[in-house]
């Protein structure tokens, strides 16, 4: 039997899948194919249209409104351990009351750095509106769908977690405008083309050069606290806090595996999507070739392996505190306006005020299509 799955263009999103399938065929004689796109068209793509194609779809989570509504994917046994899994992401794929796919992959944002330069650590948001900022070296993700997701994360960091507050505001003006003057003063920070960087171009610039020594909200990857993956390791630690508050809430992120309500093999699907998110296979095949696995017990073992600890250990506190974003339909499209307006926060230095109000009124014109 021959299946065919597609997943993320990024050694962390293939090298597992087709290392846990090649296992998989040995063990089964069900064998497993993989074709990957872009990190962009891994947000964007429609999931009905990969469905017609592929057995399985490697996803994120605010899909899952949509997916409920097109019926692309087939709903998912429930007899797995959410609570083995970390951060929230099992829960993350659960819509509606049915689990729409098994959490494969965990991140969320977090805080990264160059053990070896040494760098003073943020502790706090605010010391990034301090006349020294500077010594931090900053570089900071801030393409389009990077800037919201830490808009997102620093909101909720603020205790405001209930996104969107009300049918009129995405959120209130106070923690709206604190968000958008600690992003505007990372961009004033570090050179103008983080408008055009995602994480993975961050930690490249960071693992390959001495200009820049930390980067305080990105998307972690595994990949780059491992030695030799570049040239110089990355470590990961918490974010950076709200003044006041206690708590990083870092945006969920991560990846799940959903199985095609189009597949002419369901239950040969269903049960390799639940085998490859098992914890044997998570903390051996997938994590031994460039895997960064959503379960729990992956983490806690790995915090005490000196070749990952970077990450399993500096950023477990965080990732253990993520916070999910919204998922109803509605919300996929309002991303869509917020990043095509978000270049021009940065590049024509809009005020805050008038594009927090920009803001509310893309978001108005979203949910209310889908009252």
């Amino acid at each position: 039997m021959k299946l065919r799955g597609m997943t993320w263009d990024h050694p962390r999103g293939y090298d597992p899948v087709v290392a846990a399938s090649r296992v998989y065929a040995d063990t089964t004689g069900v064998e497993i194919s993989w074709n990957k796109r872009s990190l962009q068209a891994f947000a964007d793509a429609p999931i009905q249209e990969l469905a017609q194609d592929y057995d399985f779809i490697v996803l994120d989570h605010p899909h899952v409104g949509q997916i409920a509504e097109s019926g692309a994917l087939l709903p998912l046994d429930r007899d797995i351990d959410a609570a083995a899994s970390i951060g929230g992401s099992s829960e993350s794929y659960v819509w509606q009351d049915q689990v729409w796919a098994y959490a494969i992959d965990a991140a969320c944002q977090m805080a990264a750095y160059r053990p070896d330069l040494k760098p003073p650590l943020p502790k706090t948001w605010e010391a990034f509106l301090a006349p020294d900022a500077k010594a931090f070296r900053p570089l900071t993700p801030l393409l389009p769908v990077d800037a919201f997701d830490m808009f997102m994360t620093l909101v909720a960091g603020r205790g405001e977690e209930n996104m969107p507050r009300n049918h009129e505001t995405f959120v209130s003006d106070e923690n709206g405008l604190y968000a958008l003057t600690i992003i505007r003063r990372l961009y004033e920070l570090g050179p103008s083309e983080q408008a055009d960087m995602n994480p993975i171009a961050v930690l490249e610039a960071m693992s390959t050069t001495d200009e820049f020594a930390c980067s305080p909200c990105l998307f972690g990857y595994v990949n780059y606290a491992r030695p030799n993956f570049r040239d110089h390791q990355i470590a990961y630690f918490d974010l950076p806090l709200c003044a006041g508050h206690s708590q990083p809430r870092g945006i969920l992120g991560g990846a799940g595996i959903g199985v095609s309500s189009k597949t002419k093999h369901p239950e040969e699907a269903k049960a390799f999507a639940k085998w490859i998110t098992s914890a044997p296979v998570q903390s051996g095949i997938y994590l031994e070739n460039n895997g960064q696995p959503a379960n729990r017990h992956t983490w806690i073992d790995q915090s005490k392996n000196p070749d990952v600890s970077g990450f399993f250990k500096g950023g477990f506190h965080t990732m253990n505190n993520a916070w999910t974003r919204p998922r109803e339909v509605w919300f996929l499209e309002f991303v869509d306006d917020i990043c095509a307006a978000f270049p021009d926060f940065f590049r024509k230095n809009i005020p805050v005020e008038t594009f927090l109000k920009q803001l509310n009124i893309m978001f108005q014109h979203n949910v209310k299509k889908d009252i």
